[in-house]
Order: structure tokens, then C-alpha cells, then sequence
């Protein structure tokens, strides 16, 4: 076991990482254990109290008491866990819940997994073979690239091309071309930048070289888009050329993610997705949940939602404006806040914490090395308040840090 334990330390990744434990101690605020929810989005850590600006629960249903209900319910009704993988079996939940995602989304079906990082591992080597073609746009979540290490070990042959390109992406296709089928996986909006990509050009390119577009939109699920569909259905007006990824875990506040798809797709990758196949399934009282909650997408209720959170991100955007930083996002309730330097952007977060704010210092290799960001959250649930002290909080950074500012930007 200690030669294993020695072996595995010899990673690149882990030996970056024990790197700046050591390095940061004090600022490194990672692996964070949360001991208390409060109003308000507060929350206890290491004994402090602070506003959490770290939680991707978007439109605050994780404190809402008919969403907690249902959850009560949920467990009454199927107990704990219904104990057995759903190619054997499914609780009626799941299928209630499937179709009314379905029907909120505007796909014909769709198919729930345990979580995103699971649909993607699942879902990307199922769609593909060796005659096929996988392109991954270079900056993708990490569980589109896991997906591609396992497509790539079945045989297909896998690309990636430049960050939301088009032009890019158009040369890979022609250059790759003969194959059977390719699929491009995107993000909707890309996690750690809040950027959006131009999905009718990256789609026309598709259609024009016999590829589709295979888009993991967890972090537009129940917040981007019409009543929260997410980025596709606005930009492309249909799914016909798109698989797209949900999350039920972020926007939603339950658990779980979901395939936008055909039935037909639906039926096939039942029999050719692993982690469908010989995983366990979503605790079925958050799928009573689920169902709940796409009620509330549906209704006239989730414009209330969207413009609480929406007028919230206009806030942080507008005092970042003032404050002349470099930022992304601000169109999804993602926005990171450019630092730069690894030591920078670790104490940077660790002065916000300090003051009573948690953001996340995000580093390589998260992001390029030496392009790090505090990555803010915005909420539904955060009160004026708590985002103009975060947005005094950061105004007082170029005291702490070197913060780089947009010269070009004006204030307002």
C-alpha cells in the first residue's frame, strides 16, 4: 500500500496540488467543510459566518419549503433507495419525472442519469465508434473530456478544436473528413467563464459536415433561456440537430441530470450507455422533487424567480463596472472575476472569506495556468445587501493584490 501511495503521489496533479497546500495553507480554501446553513445564503465555516457566493443553486429552491416537502414526501412514499439499477427497474417517479422534463424542455423524451459527470462518461462513448468522428471544443467541462478518453479507448478517433470557434471548428471537419457520423460536444455556458458560445454558427458548421452537436447546458438548466430551458432552444429554435445535458442539481436544487432526446435515442442509449446500465439510480424522493420543481418552470412563477436573479447579476455586474475589473460572464448567473497569478487569486479569495464573503479562487488547471478568477455565483435568494458589501469587499482587493483593470471600461 505505500509503495501505491508513493506511486500515486508521483502525479503531476497531485504534486501541483501538495505544492500549494504548502505554499498557501492560510489561503488555500479548498476541501472546505460547511458546518451551518443560515438565511440569507449565509452559511458557517471554520466557525465564521459568511455570504456563500459559491453555490450553483441558482434560483434558491434548496431552501424552498415545497421543494423540502416534496422530499418528505418522496421518502415516505419509496423509503431511502429503491435499491436496484434501472435497466431492471424504475419507480413510477422516474418516469413522471422524465415526461414532465420532457414536456418543460421541449424535446420529445428524456433520459435521467445520476449526475452530469455520469451522463457525459455514459452518454459520449455511446453515441460513437470506430467509423465516427469526436470533436471537443479544447476547453469543455472535465467530464466531456473523460467521456472522450473512453471514446477514444473504443477506437473512435477524437479532435478538439479552438474555444467556441467556428472557423476552427469548421477545419477540423473538412480536415478529419471521411467518417461515418460526428458528434461536437460544447458547453452551453462554459463553468468557469460564464461564456455562452455562438450556438447557430458552431451548428451550421455541424449540419454542413454531417456532425451534430452534443451540449452540456447544466449550468443554463432553470436559469438561461425561456422559463429556463437553457442556451439551445433560443438559439437554434428546435433540437433537431442537438442532444443537449441538463443538471437537476443546480437550478433545479434536487439531484440527478437528464438527456434532452428523441425516443428513439432514449431507447438506444438505455442498451449502450455504462453508467445507465450499471448504475445506481437518482434517490427517488428528489424525483418527486424534480417533478415539482418543472412544475414551478412551468408556471408564471418561474418569471418572478428569473427576474429576482436576473436583477441580482445586474447589480454585481454594475459594481464591477465601477470598479473597472476585468470580468466574463454576467450573462448566466456565472461571473469570474479576472486575477491572473495563482498566489494572487488564493489570496485574493482568502481576504474576500475574511471578509465575510465566499467566492471560489479558481487555478490552474481549472483554467490555463496564470489566468486564474474569483468565480461568483449569483443567486435568486441574495439580498441587495450582501452583494454590495461583496462588491465593496472587492474594491478594496488593489490593497491586498495587484487586481488588473479594464482601462477600456468605463464606469456606471
Amino acid at each position: 500500500m505505500q509503495q501505491l501511495l508513493r506511486s500515486m503521489r508521483q502525479s503531476s496533479i497531485i504534486r501541483f496540488f501538495e505544492h500549494f497546500a504548502e505554499l498557501f495553507p492560510d489561503a488555500h480554501l479548498k476541501d472546505l467543510t460547511v458546518e451551518e446553513i443560515l438565511p440569507d445564503r449565509q452559511m458557517v465555516v471554520a466557525g465564521q459566518v459568511v455570504t456563500n457566493f459559491g453555490s450553483d443553486s441558482f434560483l434558491g429552491l434548496d431552501q424552498d419549503p415545497r421543494v423540502l416537502e416534496a422530499i418528505r414526501q418522496g421518502l415516505q412514499r419509496w423509503g431511502s433507495h429503491n435499491g436496484t439499477s434501472r435497466a431492471f427497474s424504475s419507480v413510477r417517479s422516474n418516469l413522471v419525472a422524465e415526461e414532465k422534463i420532457a414536456h418543460w424542455l421541449g424535446t420529445e423524451a428524456s433520459i435521467i442519469y445520476p449526475s452530469v459527470t455520469l451522463a457525459n462518461l455514459g452518454a459520449i462513448p455511446a453515441l460513437v465508434g470506430k467509423p465516427d468522428l469526436l470533436v471537443i471544443d479544447e476547453q469543455g467541462h472535465n467530464s466531456i473530456q473523460e467521456g472522450a478518453k473512453i471514446a477514444r479507448a473504443n477506437g473512435t478517433r477524437v479532435l478538439s478544436f479552438s474555444h467556441c470557434d467556428p472557423v476552427a471548428l469548421e477545419n477540423v471537419l473538412r480536415q478529419a473528413a471521411p467518417y461515418r457520423v460526428g458528434v461536437v460536444a460544447i458547453d452551453g455556458v462554459y463553468s468557469m467563464s460564464g461564456a455562452i458560445p455562438p450556438l447557430a454558427e458552431l451548428n451550421r458548421v455541424a449540419q454542413a459536415h454531417n456532425a451534430i452537436l452534443y451540449i452540456d447546458d447544466a449550468h443554463a438548466s432553470g436559469v438561461v433561456g425561456t422559463k429556463g430551458r437553457g442556451t439551445v432552444l433560443d438559439a437554434l429554435g428546435s433540437y433537431e440537430n442537438t442532444l443537449v445535458i441538463g443538471s437537476l442539481s443546480k437550478g433545479f436544487s434536487c439531484a440527478g441530470a437528464f438527456i434532452g432526446c428523441s425516443q428513439e435515442m432514449k431507447r438506444l442509449l438505455k442498451m449502450r450507455s455504462n453508467t445507465y446500465l450499471f448504475g445506481g439510480p437518482v434517490v427517488p424522493a428528489y424525483l418527486d422533487a424534480i417533478c415539482l420543481v418543472c412544475d414551478i418552470l412551468n408556471s408564471g412563477e418561474y418569471e418572478l424567480l428569473s427576474a429576482r436573479l436576473q436583477a441580482n447579476l445586474q447589480r454585481l455586474n454594475q459594481g464591477l463596472r465601477r470598479l473597472r475589473y476585468r470580468f466574463q460572464g454576467g450573462v448566466s448567473p456565472i461571473v469570474s472575476v479576472f486575477v491572473g497569478d495563482e498566489e494572487a487569486t488564493l489570496r485574493a479569495g482568502r481576504f474576500l472569506f475574511e471578509e465575510g464573503y465566499y467566492v471560489q479562487s479558481v487555478t490552474f488547471p481549472a483554467v490555463p495556468y496564470h489566468a486564474g478568477v474569483l468565480r461568483i455565483q449569483i443567486n435568486a435568494n441574495h439580498t441587495s445587501a450582501s452583494i454590495d458589501g461583496l462588491v465593496n469587499a472587492l474594491g478594496q482587493l488593489p490593497g491586498v493584490i495587484d487586481m488588473p483593470r479594464d482601462e477600456c471600461r468605463r464606469a456606471g
